[in-house]
């Protein structure tokens, strides 16, 4: 059970402008990164972004704790980094393109490498 306190301070968080995001899909996650000695009051910050695939999304969409699975390839390699969706360290996220998939997770694509992790884009989206 989720305290009184920590419900009031989640529903104040909760953004309604990331719901479009979709399993198979293309985004560009724009996080907020600060830099400095001090991270709490730390004025330096820059905007880092992560462009995937997203494989999974847990915990529901109408939850606020709901996070995204993003995965793409990085020099051969397979990086993923997992999303809280409401964090207010997202600056935004961008729609590069629908991805024509049939599952809900797609956990298989940590197998493939090269054109065969590729996922068809959507003809209309």
């Amino acid at each position: 059970m989720v305290k009184p306190i920590v419900q009031k301070f989640e529903t104040q968080q909760k953004r309604v402008d990331h719901y479009f995001v979709k399993p198979g899909d293309k985004i560009e996650v724009h996080t907020r990164i600060f830099e400095g000695s001090n991270l709490i009051s730390g004025n330096k910050h820059r905007i880092q972004v992560f462009k995937g695939d997203v494989i999974a999304i847990k915990n529901g969409r109408n939850n606020n704790r709901t996070t995204i699975t993003v995965r793409k390839s990085s020099g051969g390699f397979g990086v993923e980094k997992i999303f809280p969706l409401h964090s207010p360290m997202i600056e935004k996220i961008q729609l590069v393109n629908r991805g024509k998939v049939r599952r809900a997770k797609l956990y298989y694509q940590r197998l493939r490498k090269g054109n065969a992790a590729k996922i068809k884009p959507k003809n209309i989206w």
